[in-house]
């Protein structure tokens, strides 16, 4: 891993994802989860003051940068859910078929470089009656954006993380054997539009 991504693109992308009209999404989605949490993409907690504690029996925080981790420390602390961190051996999530009742991702699908095989993962983690709760940007539906899209992506990708912006979340739920239960989809206020599309909603295993 180099300097940049080690050392500068963390708190970047901390900052980023920590904005209002994001932290308004977190607010929206997060309290659904309920009973044994895979939050998938920990980072440096943002998601931690939004779930409803009383609903959560166990969250596994799935975050295998030191760097992220570190950032999270305080709010760890701070938190009153039973926290335990799993990291990523053999790009294979560490917990047994049918383990968990959530899959709880945002703004993560996006830098994931193989995310069909995640996805495969955080299906076969879901208890019979589970759900993926999800929140992510990716590829906008008006052509202009799209464009913009594509055309900034190489770069982005450079300087956040892996970060792509062209992802089709729906898409690529359908493809690992998702159905989507619930979606909406918009356009975040007060940031640029080829970063700002939003998919948000509940999945499960079909």
């Amino acid at each position: 891993m180099n300097v940049w991504d080690e050392y500068i693109a963390p708190p970047l992308v901390s900052l980023a994802c920590s904005v209002k009209p994001i932290q308004y999404q977190r607010r929206k989605v997060v309290p659904k989860a309920t009973g044994t949490v895979l939050e998938v993409g920990f980072g440096s907690g943002l998601n931690l003051p939004y779930y409803d504690a009383d609903k959560v029996d166990r969250l596994f925080a799935l975050e295998p940068h030191m760097a992220m981790r570190k950032r999270a420390e305080k709010r760890v602390a701070e938190s009153p859910l039973k926290i335990e961190y799993l990291d990523l051996p053999g790009e294979e999530i560490p917990l047994e078929d049918k383990a968990v009742d959530t899959v709880l991702i945002t703004y993560t699908m996006c830098t994931i470089p193989d995310v069909m095989r995640a996805l495969q993962g955080m299906k076969r983690v879901i208890k019979p009656g589970g759900q993926m709760i999800f929140c992510e940007h990716g590829l906008a539906p008006d052509a202009n954006v799209r464009k913009w899209q594509e055309r900034i992506e190489p770069a982005w990708k450079a300087i956040a993380g892996g970060c792509h912006l062209t992802r089709s979340i729906p898409d690529m739920l359908n493809a690992a054997g998702f159905e989507i239960t619930e979606m909406d989809q918009m356009y975040l206020p007060s940031s640029p539009k080829p970063l700002a599309f939003n998919y948000w909603g509940t999945a499960r295993p079909a």
